[in-house]
């Protein structure tokens, strides 16, 4: 609208009102800025308080630069008929009276009365009243009395660009500034779809100019008298006549630092909170809590303490479950630890062990005091009591495995020296199960575990913690040449009722023991009658690197040994020399004239063993596969499948095996238990537990059901519109399957397309350009031709939605499709298999239509209780929800980098959207070496960045807010490595906060996540079907944080999902650090309500939903390096690899060190549209 020009008064008040301004900035007036509470020298007083009534006008009251509001019904105002003079960070600006309000270019809200207001903000009183108009114009009073913001605004196209999204209705995006009008914030009008109506109060969004302060009060705040509070961070407002309420800030001040340091926060430009979701009257929500300002991280694990339990949570409905936890009765010895020293040293445990076998069974009586020691195969001997000698030397001899050669076994001298180490305390044990000392005693947790693991060594194959052994139960063929083998897991653990040791049932790939020949059959699926091609090659010599073979050429003489790679020639070309002349004599007659051994596959390849420096050559049908060889390397589709079905197991089976295990294993007729006093119950732990309520959830109030209860942990969307459905306008089909005819495939788009509209999506349901069938060696070039085409015929808008039919096994061809579409094209898609497609059945299209919503950037549904602020530690003030994960390559692939990703909610109160940033790092490196970053510009000097501030920047950008709290759960993390995960990423979280701001220092709680635990837990009666779900397990929801849990730090076990098939596996949840204060009660629930909001199905699931994106996230980036890392071909849409560039792309180029200076290659980053939205889901 055009401006008018502004009166004399109106230039003068103006006037007035920036000297002021710049007066208080400089400290020289009545109000000059106080320290926050992070400063200790200054406090300024509070304000004032305000009689209870207010019989006659007040003269003109001044506010204090920090404090919320001034006079009048708006929030931290009192209702008066005086003057107000706002400070430029003041929280709102003047209430609607009889005066006059002076406001600051950079206020929020407008001014009050008929007073002038400055040219940048037109402020209308709540109930009378005009200013002349500004670049921006609204409502004064804000979000429902909060005086955080202004009300109705509108921006006109003055203002700068905007580099966030713009919503102009739920799930649109407008890529014009110009374009972004409404109250405040998203545009609600009639044109909407699905009915959306104006929003309620709590969701009129700000009157902003174009770059507002967003520095929150660092003094206490002073509210309006009595009066409804406000359902938010904001104080309440009233109608004047109460006494004010003092509120101590949440986080240290935001207030100057020293030169140089960035003031991102407070200068960026906002575009607005996205599309809110469409509730009802908001409740009110008790007064909110804030807490002291963060601490700051310890410089080492000596000073640092995990948080102790803050009591037992009581939520829910209790019942008895058993675990998997036999207690372990502490004995009652005097353990010694020794020193061992094996000469010639050698690396296999097997030969160490070997070894001192052999000691113990020559001088157990005459040398070793009758001891029967347990030895961990390494350096380390221990003992229930001390040894008659503090040290001493041995002479062993360990005769070589017979090969059945008739020879006589060669001889192989040891040296031993066992030399006194140190006493294992089991009184400081006693101390930390008893609660009453805060280190767990490492060194005497690790000798129990070793003496109880020493008799299943000799009996099993040990792998990790686990012992297989192909007696323990039936051998299951794998496919291409693999078995699995069954054992069992065990482990001894402090808990809450002392000691227990953890047993469950495992499997694992073993190599069949066969001939050569026929593991290489199975390996390629073909007769070996022609020469190997070079694929066939390199598939056969990653297989078979380190397996170890006997050779079957040689009658009974079976000699060992270990493969090392493959030759190159054929072996009837294959030569080698045969005397000091260098005489070469082919293999082919070597074999038939020494040992009369004719060579049936001369074109084969020979297998190569020893080194390289005297290397020996084997044909392969000569020789077999050794008995008992763990398969390590990466299992292919269909193993993996054979090896689940082999694994998964009802509860009532899975319980019964355990018990099985333990009656076999007889603990209490083990010598070595015996030995050192360690009696072990053959019963399972009975525990208490709680089922937490579901949560309810939210939907489009257009829909028939507008609120859903889950039951047993799962709902559909019969009756239910997504809460804001996206809007997808322009977008195509590309069919690379041969077998989907193009009839099919259309018939396919127009169900999808009726799914996603009847889902309550803006979908239309016509492809822009008509379903292309593409062959899948041609599809980079397809997608561009396709995307060219889309482009112009939109004239520049492109496509919303790229959808993509693929073979049931597609091989690369999904890893292709993803990185092309979200690194190159920009185009968010969906992929779909072929065999989906001819289902076509409605619950399939209904996943589909929740992911494609997503994508485009619409919400399906959200938490009641975060719409209505009821969620403790969330909805009082601005809180961002982090999750990270770092994975790493699978055994074998030893130089492909680590993939560490981190998402963060975009969203608040609702908690619902995540961005996602992933980087590469060092092989196999556990801490995020990305989340803070400083590097030196040569002309800006000291820069920072890094995935958490770029995260927090975005939060900022998206919902107007800057994050007064932070969550962080962390997936990946083993108990080993919570301390140096804690101290490196705690202390990177800090610094980048530090680094937006001085001081910004939000209160953190960190919490690990573990899903790669052995704790089970069943129901206590499998027969009861009001504590089972359908498939026998416990209820979703169910919670322990007792007996079974850390003795005194903050722990619990949560199943957050209701079964499918197997044994539910329960989330261990283990908090490093709160600042926050969270009750057992209040993290419990938050975490379970958490896992149904995740986007991707109606069900809830088994990890808190950030954590399960950035798992995601870093599954979709190694498509990004190497399209061939996943041969499933699935549908399953990771979290894509966002570049850590998201939000400043200038960082792209940087490249990340592993250990040894190498630099790892930086992800290629993702186009600016795709960033915006969770394309990964």
């Amino acid at each position: 609208m055009p401006r008018r020009r502004k009166t004399p008064r109106e230039l003068e008040e103006s006037a007035r009102a920036e000297a002021l301004a710049e007066a208080q900035a400089a400290g020289s007036g009545p109000s000059a800025r106080a320290p926050g509470p992070a400063s200790t020298s200054t406090t300024a007083p509070a304000a004032a308080p305000v009689p209870a009534t207010a019989p006659v006008p007040a003269p003109a009251q001044h506010v204090a630069p920090q404090h919320v509001g001034g006079p009048g019904p708006g929030p931290g105002q009192v209702h008066g008929h005086g003057h107000a003079q706002v400070h430029p960070q003041h929280v709102g600006g003047g209430g609607p009276g009889q005066g006059h309000a002076q406001v600051h270019p950079q206020h929020f809200g407008g001014g009050g009365g008929q007073g002038p207001v400055h040219p940048q903000v037109q402020g209308q009183g709540r109930d009378e009243g005009n200013a002349p108009p500004g670049r921006a114009r609204g409502m004064g009073g804000g979000d429902r009395g909060s005086g955080r913001r202004g009300g109705r605004g509108r921006y006109n196209n003055q203002g700068p660009p905007m580099s966030a999204p713009l919503y102009n209705a739920p799930g649109s995006f407008s890529p014009h500034p110009e374009q972004y009008r409404g109250q405040g914030g998203p545009e609600y009008h009639e044109m909407q779809p699905q009915g959306y109506g104006p929003p309620p109060p709590m969701f009129r969004g700000p009157n902003r100019p174009s770059q507002p302060p967003m520095a929150p009060p660092t003094r206490p705040m002073q509210q309006g008298g009595r009066g409804p509070p406000y359902p938010g961070p904001g104080p309440s407002y009233g109608q004047g006549g109460g006494p004010p309420v003092q509120v101590v800030a949440p986080s240290p001040s935001y207030g100057p630092g020293p030169a140089g340091v960035e003031q991102q926060f407070g200068t960026m430009v906002i575009s607005g909170p996205g599309p809110r979701s469409n509730v009802g009257p908001i409740q009110e929500p008790p007064v909110p809590r804030y807490e002291q300002p963060a601490t700051p991280p310890p410089l080492s694990s000596k000073g640092m303490r995990f948080p102790l339990r803050p009591g037992q949570g009581r939520t829910g409905q209790r019942c008895i479950v058993k675990a998997n936890h036999f207690f372990a009765e502490l004995p009652d010895k005097d353990l010694h630890q020794y020193d061992v020293a094996i000469t010639p040293e050698v690396t296999s445990r097997g030969i160490n062990r070997a070894v001192m076998e052999q000691l113990v069974k020559l001088y157990r009586e005459s040398h070793l005091g009758t001891r029967l020691p347990a030895y961990d195969g390494r350096k380390s001997l221990y003992t229930a009591g001390p040894l008659p000698f503090q040290s001493r030397e041995f002479q062993i001899s360990l005769l070589d495995e017979d090969d059945g050669s008739n020879q006589p076994r060669r001889e192989r001298p040891f040296k031993v020296v066992i030399k006194f180490a140190a006493r294992a305390d089991l009184h400081h044990l006693g101390q930390f199960l008893a609660g009453r000392q805060a280190d767990a005693p490492q060194e005497a947790l690790q000798v129990l575990d070793i003496v109880l693991r020493e008799l299943p060594t000799h009996r099993y194959s040990p792998v990790g913690r686990s012992f297989y052994s192909p007696n323990l139960g039936t051998r299951q063929p794998l496919g291409d040449g693999l078995e699995s083998w069954r054992g069992f897991y065990q482990s001894i653990r402090p808990t809450q009722m002392g000691l227990s040791l953890n047993i469950d049932m495992s499997s694992t790939a073993f190599i069949e023991p066969k001939t050569v020949m026929e593991f290489i059959r199975d390996l390629l699926n073909k007769e070996l009658t022609r020469s190997l091609t070079d694929a066939d090659r390199m598939k056969i010599k990653k297989a078979l690197r380190g397996v170890k073979v006997e050779v079957t050429h040689r009658g009974s003489m079976r000699r060992k040994y270990r493969i090392s790679g493959l030759t190159n020639q054929a072996t009837n070309e294959l030569e080698f020399p045969v005397d000091e002349n260098g005489t070469l004599k082919s293999v082919t007659d070597y074999f038939r004239e020494t040992y009369g051994y004719v060579i049936r596959h001369p074109a084969l390849p020979c297998l190569q063993v020893g080194n390289s420096q005297r290397p020996n050559y084997l044909p392969m049908e000569v020789c077999k596969i050794v008995e008992g060889q763990r398969y390590s390397k990466r299992l292919n589709e269909r193993q993996i499948t054979a090896l689940l079905k082999v694994t998964c197991q009802r509860p009532r089976d899975r319980e019964r095996d355990i018990m099985q295990t333990v009656h076999h294993n007889a603990y209490h007729q083990d010598p070595y238990a015996q030995e050192f006093g360690i009696n072990i119950s053959n019963e399972l732990a009975q525990v208490e537990a709680r089922v937490l309520p579901a949560p309810r959830l939210k939907y489009h109030d257009t829909g028939r059901e507008k609120e859903c209860l889950p039951q047993v942990g799962q709902w559909n969307m019969m009756n239910k519109k997504m809460v804001n459905g996206g809007v997808v306008n322009n977008w195509a089909c590309v069919n690379f399957s041969r077998t989907v005819q193009d009839n099919v495939a259309r018939s396919f788009c127009q169900e999808l397309a009726q799914m996603c509209q009847t889902s309550g999506m803006q979908f239309n349901k016509d492809p822009i350009v008509q379903v292309q069938s593409v062959r899948p060696e041609h599809s980079e070039k397809a997608l561009f031709h396709l995307c060219d085409d889309v482009h112009k015929r939109t004239k520049g808008k492109g496509l919303d939605l790229l959808v993509a039919i693929l073979p049931d096994n597609n091989g690369p061809l999904y890893g292709d499709l993803k990185k092309q579409c979200e690194t190159v094209l920009g185009v968010v898609s969906q992929c779909c298999l072929t065999k989906h497609v001819f289902k076509m059945s409605k619950q399939y299209l209904a996943n589909v239509a929740l992911k494609i919503n997503v994508k485009v950037g619409g919400r399906n549904t959200v938490l009641v209780d975060a719409l209505t602020r009821k969620i403790p530690l969330v909805s009082d003030i601005p809180t961002i929800i982090f999750g990270a994960d770092v994975t790493h390559p699978h055994p074998g692939e030893d130089s492909s980098p680590s993939i560490a990703a981190v998402v963060a909610s975009q969203d608040w109160p609702e908690v619902t959207k995540y961005a996602g940033l992933v980087c590469a790092q060092a092989h196999r490196q556990e801490l995020i070496q990305d989340l803070y970053k400083e590097w030196k510009d040569p002309v800006k000097g000291t820069m920072t960045g890094g995935m958490i501030k770029e995260l927090l920047i975005s939060f900022r950008r998206a919902t107007g807010e800057k994050p007064l709290r932070i969550i962080f759960y962390r997936d990946g993390v083993s108990e080993g490595q919570f301390y140096q995960v804690l101290l490196y990423e705690l202390d990177a979280i800090r610094k980048a906060c530090a680094s937006l701001e001085p001081d910004y220092q939000p209160p953190v709680t960190f919490v690990v996540v573990q899903k790669r635990h052995h704790t089970r837990l069943f129901a206590s009666n499998h027969n009861d079907n009001r504590t089972t779900d359908r498939s026998g397990n416990i209820l979703p929801g169910t919670v322990v944080d007792s007996k079974i849990c850390h003795p005194t730090e903050f722990d619990f076990y949560l199943c957050s999902h209701a079964g499918i098939q197997g044994t539910s596996r329960p989330a261990h949840y283990h908090v490093l650090w709160d600042e926050n204060k969270f009750s057992a009660d209040s993290l419990q629930s938050l975490t379970n309500n958490l896992c149904y909001t995740y986007a991707r199905c109606t069900r809830s699931v088994s990890i808190v939903p950030p954590a399960y994106y950035a798992h995601l996230a870093a599954f979709r980036a190694r498509f990004y390096m190497d399209p061939e890392a996943s041969d499933t071909g699935s549908v399953t849409s990771g979290l894509g690899g966002a570049n850590r560039s998201q939000f400043t792309g200038s960082t792209a180029g940087r490249t990340n060190r592993a250990a040894g200076g190498n630099a790892v290659r930086p992800l290629p980053p993702l186009k600016e549209n795709v960033k915006r939205v969770m394309f990964y889901c």
